[in-house]
């Protein structure tokens, strides 16, 4: 009897087809488009398959390389907490959660690779965190070895922790179809359910940086069990139900971690702008599950919101070091007032960034219109992967948009040059398990088709929904090159739809099938419906014409008037010092208004990338030229000076940094 309850315990976890997606959504009622699942899809060769090998082969080893090393917290914590090893806690309180990252990213990866090194590496890894956790399920290292009081201080990121911990068990066993690590997951989600089922008014803000919410819609895709989609809607609850009335945390509600005022009520993005996208994020998944509509209307008015009038050209949000919310709270590393967009002081964090795409990818799941896609494919090309060096070991924290002479003083988090270890490693794992993941972002399913929403050389295997068997192959070398050639191979002859996203930047697109041009209407920002009874070797020719694009902002970013940005296809460009003469600062450069550049690809400089090259003109004014932040004079009569033409290089933003420290803009001003 006992065997055989065991052998139906593991029947009800084993994953079928497409529910092995980045989000398990394949029997969600309110979600239009279903995830391809990750061993469906496999970069074959490009852009992606370059970051993907390269995260496999450095990143992720060296990470682990980092986590061994006798001065470092995130391994020792578990060991310790473990009984494996002698000493103190150390590190920051959200290490546990950057941990799981990393188990995340190797569980993605093996989903690919099959890697047995990486199968028993796991294995290993979570027998000591199946021994770190307590009996009764709760598991948080600072906690258990600084034997502290549980849930007394929001600060110690125990939520953040676990449901990092629940969302990686649950890819765990995506990847290799194996229970131990979602064991440990469901004996966290159970007590977390019986520690949180009463609302207690004391625990209402316990859910600071909200990874939990988005475990534990994870852990009830996975298991099927009701109470984790209750609990991860009293998380979305309990936010903001309780009075505000200080900016202390734990004292009242405060826009900093959006709980001044309940989801439901709010009206625009507020406050540290990972825990909004993260429960943004959640807020999505639950309502995918149960089709609460308010919860759908908040999301929609907060898109709204952030697209309008709060995101950077380069798809980060999050402008503000420090300041205050429209509500006067204190907030750091967030969202500012409608329009304030700073180019040097542009916070912008790799976390926030991302956080910012995977919102998008769940809207597009939940409404399949192109407009989410278009900000999904913003963040990736640019600021999602402009925190990871083209080394693989060296990062980011925030994404600035300008960065002057050494002397101008820096962000509180940011570096002349990118860091291989710091104290904050958040940002390392987040972007490990997104490039991992990157795949599962390509393709979507739904009733009666199959939609593409990023474009790169790759091969699927996958089912429609009759079951029918399908085969796809994408060759292109974009985001250098526009032209895109599908290839199917359907096990018969069937009819079904093909959905072709053309990217809201892609005018003058076309079409062509078995090279005989459609004669659909065919507009930017939106998807191409095509069907039609498909055979084997039908070919799908798609042309993205990458023109070169100036790009000007709203003028109430006052930031920015009178400049413009650089863009072709889905990356933003970017000037770096160390592509003018000495002589000249980036602050100097004007672009004039009839500027042509020209692309090439270089095959030699930064990993392989298409540069942008023509003349510019440079404007030398000693007074500002050189050092204006040391100049002795804040303001000065204007006084011409004699241009001159100066040799122009843009290289894509997310390659910058990584030929020494140097002055970078994005925007410059029109000559």
């Amino acid at each position: 009897m006992k065997q055989m309850m065991i052998m139906a315990l593991t029947m009800c976890c084993m994953t079928t087809a497409q529910e092995r997606g980045i989000i398990n959504n394949s029997t969600s009622p309110n979600s239009k488009l279903r995830s391809i699942d990750l061993d469906q899809v496999r970069w074959t060769g490009g852009f992606w398959k370059q970051k993907f090998d390269l995260v496999k082969d450095v990143t992720i080893p060296e990470m682990w390389t980092y986590f061994n090393d006798g001065g470092n917290s995130h391994w020792t914590n578990f060991r310790l907490a473990a009984g494996l090893a002698e000493g103190r806690w150390s590190g920051r309180s959200w290490h546990d959660g950057d941990f799981y990252k990393w188990l995340e990213a190797v569980a993605h990866v093996y989903i690919v690779t099959h890697d047995s090194v990486l199968d028993h590496q796991m294995d290993d890894v979570i027998a000591v965190i199946a021994k770190a956790q307590q009996p009764d399920g709760y598991i948080s290292t600072q906690i258990i070895l600084e034997k502290r009081k549980r849930f007394e201080n929001i600060h110690h990121h125990e939520l953040y922790n676990m449901g990092h911990l629940m969302t990686a068990a649950c890819i765990h066993h995506r990847a290799t179809g194996k229970t131990n690590f979602l064991d440990i997951a469901r004996k966290t989600g159970d007590y977390l359910y019986e520690t949180f089922k009463d609302r207690k008014p004391e625990l209402a803000h316990f859910g600071f940086n909200p990874s939990n919410i988005m475990g534990a819609m994870e852990l009830y895709r996975t298991t099927g069990e009701r109470k984790y989609l209750d609990l991860a809607n009293i998380f979305i609850d309990m936010r903001g139900s309780r009075p505000a009335g200080s900016r202390h945390y734990g004292l009242g509600g405060t826009d900093q971690t959006q709980d001044r005022v309940p989801l439901r009520k709010e009206t625009e993005a507020v406050g540290h702008a990972v825990t909004a996208t993260y429960l943004y994020c959640g807020a999505a998944d639950a309502y995918m599950e149960t089709g609460d509509t308010t919860l759908l209307a908040a999301l929609h008015r907060i898109w709204s919101d952030v697209a309008r009038r709060k995101l950077y050209l380069h798809g980060g949000v999050g402008p503000l070091t420090r300041g205050l919310s429209i509500r006067n709270d204190d907030v750091h590393e967030a969202f500012a007032d409608p329009y304030l967009l700073p180019n040097r002081k542009c916070y912008c964090e790799t976390c926030s960034n991302i956080g910012n795409a995977m919102w998008n990818w769940r809207m597009l799941n939940i409404t399949t219109e192109a407009r989410y896609a278009d900000v999904m494919e913003r963040v990736f090309y640019n600021s999602g992967i402009s925190g990871l060096a083209l080394d693989g070991d060296h990062f980011f924290y925030s994404n600035v948009l300008r960065r002057l002479s050494s002397n101008v003083p820096l962000l509180r988090s940011d570096t002349p040059e990118r860091w291989k270890h710091r104290a904050g490693y958040c940002c390392p794992p987040q972007l490990a398990r997104t490039i991992a993941k990157m795949h599962g972002f390509a393709y979507s399913t739904s009733e009666n088709g199959l939609w593409i929403h990023l474009y790169g050389s790759n091969e699927l295997k996958t089912k429609l929904s009759d079951g029918t068997a399908v085969k796809l192959i994408q060759e292109t070398d974009y985001p250098w090159d526009g032209d895109v050639k599908i290839t199917l191979e359907p096990a018969r002859q069937t009819t079904f739809t093909l959905w072709l996203r053309i990217p809201n930047w892609a005018t003058e697109a076309t079409i062509k099938i078995n090279g005989s041009p459609i004669k659909s209407d065919i507009k930017p920002g939106t998807y191409v419906t095509l069907k039609r009874t498909w055979t084997t070797g039908d070919t799908v020719e798609l042309n993205l014409p990458m023109h070169v694009k100036l790009i000007q902002a709203n003028p109430l970013v006052e930031e920015l008037r009178g400049q413009v940005a650089v863009m072709r296809g889905p990356l933003v460009y970017c000037l770096e010092s160390i592509d003018l003469p000495d002589n000249v600062n980036v602050m100097d450069v004007r672009l004039p208004r009839n500027i042509h550049l020209q692309p090439r690809f270089d095959k030699q400089l930064l990993g392989g990338v298409v540069v942008l090259e023509g003349k510019a003109v440079a404007g030398v004014d000693s007074d500002w030229s050189g050092e204006p932040f040391d100049s002795p004079v804040l303001y000065k009569d204007y006084t011409p000076t004699d241009p001159r033409l100066v040799r122009l290089r843009l290289i894509p933003y997310y390659a910058w940094a990584n030929r020494g420290a140097g002055q970078m803009t994005v925007w410059m001003p029109l000559d």
